[in-house]
């Protein structure tokens, strides 16, 4: 039995600004928009990621989904890319970036993962970049290295691993990580987190009222954004997916993804007071 995903393990490494920090200092994440009519997954991201501490967060779009995100957006900055080269030359100065949200089940997504695993940026790879590889992980995994994180449930998980949940989650959880070099994030009413040096944890703040459209974007960008501030990738992980259950919580019935982001102040509060 792995040990249980407790704030004790991470809690002295959460980014907390000084005196002297600017925005350029809390780290700088990118998410990748898909069209014109798959903007709000990227939304969601993006509000996540700013709101748990990052401190320049810019969606990157294809040219039609612009027109679309510009009146969306206020803190949340924006730039538009026509190929995966220039997707590359944007994310540069970027810290971290989320792909695969509503991203596309299309060849440019799959060149735009590439890119991005140029920029050295640390990637969030999310829902449609991780179905796109189904028949072909290897290519995915030679994109990625160690302070890189797969998101996946477990149907993603499958198409990526055949067979691997056979074993059981949380051992299928470690070997996933050691196949493809990089963090693994088993989605789930227990989600299992696993680093590719064997470092695996179970979270136990699991709350059902997550099950619900979206909810997996906002952890996307949870991840993203704390990894944007230099936190190291299987912490960063791990913290992101206790808050988030810690938030729905807080919430309870009703709860929507366009929630979340609002609730994730209060969980740092309470985390800050320690």
């Amino acid at each position: 039995m792995n040990p249980i995903n407790d704030p004790m393990t991470w809690q002295s490494l959460l980014p907390w600004p000084g005196a002297e920090a600017h925005k350029h200092a809390r780290g700088r994440l990118g998410v990748v928009s898909g069209g014109a009519l798959s903007t709000g997954a990227a939304r969601l991201a993006a509000r996540a990621g700013l709101r748990v501490g990052a401190g320049l967060v810019k969606v990157f779009c294809p040219p039609d989904a612009a027109p679309v995100l510009a009146p969306a957006l206020e803190a949340v900055m924006l730039a538009s890319f026509a190929t995966a080269d220039e997707l590359a030359e944007l994310a540069q100065a970027m810290d971290a970036v989320v792909i695969g949200p509503a991203a596309g089940l299309t060849g440019a997504t799959a060149a735009n993962v590439a890119a991005l695993a140029r920029t050295g940026a640390a990637l969030v790879v999310d829902a449609d970049a991780l179905t796109l590889f189904r028949d072909r992980p290897g290519d995915l995994f030679a994109c990625l290295d160690g302070d890189d994180v797969l998101t996946p449930h477990e149907g993603e998980f499958e198409r990526l691993f055949p067979g691997l949940l056979a074993k059981g989650r949380e051992t299928a959880a470690i070997e996933a990580a050691e196949r493809a070099g990089c963090v693994l994030v088993l989605k789930g009413s227990a989600t299992v987190l696993a680093a590719p040096d064997g470092r695996c944890v179970v979270n136990g703040n699991g709350s059902p009222w997550l099950a619900t459209a979206g909810s997996g974007d906002v952890l996307a960008g949870m991840i993203g954004g704390l990894r944007a501030q230099r936190m190291d990738s299987f912490a960063a992980a791990c913290a992101a997916v206790w808050m988030h259950a810690d938030a729905a919580h807080r919430f309870g019935p009703g709860l929507i993804a366009e929630d979340l982001p609002d609730l994730i102040p209060a969980v740092l509060a309470s985390l800050y007071r320690g």
